[in-house]
Formats: structure tokens, C-alpha cells, sequence
């Protein structure tokens, strides 16, 4: 078939690249437009536009989707399907109807669980065991249409959402394909969400990535875990925000008040509302990450100090 492919970030990636190594054409690829990025802002391409251009395939930028120009050149195309992963930015009727087959669209999740932006963090953040990605059409509700196919994975009790969403890109990429395939030889038709277990996965916002260590170990270290690495799980240090990049479950530790801090030579442990947690690596504002043992010399941590909540919260 001949495919325009739509996709922004770096986990688009895979499947872009996979959709090229396929028997189907990916004539182009729509894209969200240049950002500022970095200390000097300057306007950066995304991760897929820059692919694209190395392939050597067109790419569009149109503010909007419902942009005339953008359309125009997309019905001049004429392609056949537009498989679609992470574009972020929602398509209007008179876009998903000028492709043959529609737009497809890669979600990272076994639907209708986390229906919306953020489904990989929030499944870490639940403590799913399993989740996976699935292909389905896309209609006019969030992440509802039917559902060509899905592949699974196992959530490791490590995994970051980051170490989650890299599996995926490429478990999803072949299943991608697989339904642009069966797409165009007829032996894939999409099946209804069923109208049971939907679950919604709205964007993770700085304010819900603080932790309360009023809460138990387990739910601080999911949300350490499903906040890494965007946007990133804090708490307050003297007045200062500190990032938890990396923290561990410690059972044997009961001893400590929800937010307390016990430092010694090579170990920071840090109280919840059940047993301690560790902490393995933080980032002080301004600073690099560092080892939290490193960062509690630096700042000599005294008996009794606590990790607390912003006031403001």
C-alpha cells in the first residue's frame, strides 16, 4: 500500500523505520511542526522528520491537521492508509477521510485499558503485571475505534515507564505492519472495543508526579517508576525541589516516619506511610543526577530531617 506515515517523537521511530523495510511505500510523513529545544531554544525538527528526511521522504508540518493546504496535498497523494504513532494533535473528520483505509493508529496499551495520552505511566503507576499495544481505527472518540490487533508485554518490577515505552516501540512497530499488511491482502478487519475495562490515561502532570510518603512503599516506587523519565518524581529538600530518578524497595526497614531521612556511608533510606524506601539516585535543582549517597554527603543530612510536600500542593 502506499502510506503516509503521522508520528512526532523518538518512539515513533521504530515503527517508521519498520514501515520502510516493508513491502508497503511510505510516500510521506505528517509530523508536528519545529520546536524550541535545548538553552538557546532554537527550532528543532522532530525525531521523525528528521528520519524522514534521511530516507529521503517528504515531510509535512501543518500546525493543524484541518489546516486546507495540509489536506490538499494529502488527497494530492492519494494514499492508501495512514498508520499512525504519537503524532499529538487531533485529526478532524474531513482528514480521516481521505485515506482508502483511514488512519491506524499504534497505542501503547491493550485496549480499551489507558485510553489517552500517557497509557504506559499510568499502567506502571497501577501495577499492571502485563500490558502491551494494539492497532486500531482511528474514529472521532479518544482511542475508541476497532481494534485490528494487539501484542503483549510483561511489566518487569523494575521497569521505568521509559524501559516499558522502548519494548513496546518495538514490539509495536512489527505489529504495525503486520495490520498494514493484513490491511491490504483482506485478512484483517477490526474488531469493536468491548464496553467493559476502559480505563483513561490522561498526561502525567508535574503536580501529580510529587510523591506523598504518607503512602505506602509500593505505591512511592511505581510512582517514582512511571514518572522516570518524564515528567520526572520529586519531593522537597530544604525548601528545594529534589528529583527521585531511581529508588528501591526496602522491607526490612519499618523504622522511619513518612518522609524521614537515615543516611549512612553507602545507603539513603527514606520513610513512607508503610516501610522504607531506598533511594538509589536523585537530581538536586540545578544539578546532574548523582547517587543519593553522594548527595547526602554533599548536604549532610541530619537526624530527623524530612523529604516533604510543596506547600502549595
Amino acid at each position: 500500500m502506499k502510506l503516509v506515515f503521522a508520528g512526532t517523537p523518538e518512539v515513533a521511530v521504530p515503527a517508521l523505520d519498520a514501515l520502510i523495510d516493508s513491502r508497503h511505500e511510505v510516500v510521506a510523513v505528517v509530523t508536528r511542526p519545529d520546536a524550541p529545544a535545548g538553552r538557546g531554544r532554537r527550532l528543532v525538527a522532530s525525531p521523525v522528520a528528521e528520519r524522514a528526511q534521511e530516507a529521503g521522504i517528504e515531510v509535512l508540518k501543518p500546525v493543524k491537521p484541518r489546516d486546507e493546504e495540509f489536506q490538499a496535498r494529502l488527497r494530492e497523494i492519494g494514499p492508501d492508509c495512514c498508520p499512525v504513532v504519537a503524532y499529538g494533535a487531533l485529526l478532524p473528520k474531513s482528514a480521516l477521510e481521505i485515506p482508502a483505509h483511514g488512519w491506524v493508529n499504534l497505542h501503547f496499551s491493550l485496549l480499551p485499558a489507558w485510553r489517552g495520552a500517557a497509557p504506559v505511566q499510568h499502567a506502571v503507576m497501577a501495577g499492571d503485571e502485563v500490558t502491551g499495544a494494539s492497532t486500531f481505527q482511528i474514529e472521532q472518540g479518544l482511542d475508541s475505534g476497532p481494534v485490528y490487533g494487539v501484542v503483549t508485554e510483561d511489566v518487569r518490577p523494575s521497569d521505568t515507564s521509559g524501559d516499558l515505552l522502548t519494548r513496546l516501540a518495538f514490539a509495536g512497530a512489527g505489529l504495525l505492519v503486520a495490520t498494514m499488511d493484513g490491511i491490504e491482502d483482506g485478512s484483517l478487519k477490526p474488531v469493536a472495543q468491548p464496553a467493559d475495562g476502559i480505563t483513561l490515561a490522561p498526561k502525567i502532570t508535574v503536580e501529580d508526579a510529587q510523591v506523598d510518603w504518607a503512602a505506602p512503599a509500593l505505591r512511592v516506587d511505581r510512582i517514582v517508576r512511571g514518572c522516570t523519565p518524564a515528567p520526572g518524581a520529586w519531593t522537597v529538600f530544604r525548601g528545594e525541589r529534589l528529583k527521585l530518578v531511581q529508588t528501591a524497595l526496602v522491607a526490612d526497614r519499618t523504622d522511619l516516619a513518612p518522609g524521614e531521612l537515615s543516611a549512612g556511608k553507602n545507603n539513603v533510606y527514606v520513610g513512607t506511610g508503610s516501610h522504607a524506601v531506598e533511594l538509589l539516585w536523585v537530581q538536586p535543582q540545578g544539578k546532574k543526577p548523582m547517587r543519593a549517597a553522594d548527595w547526602a554527603r554533599g548536604v549532610r543530612i541530619t537526624g530527623g530531617e524530612l523529604l516533604t510536600r510543596a506547600a502549595s500542593a
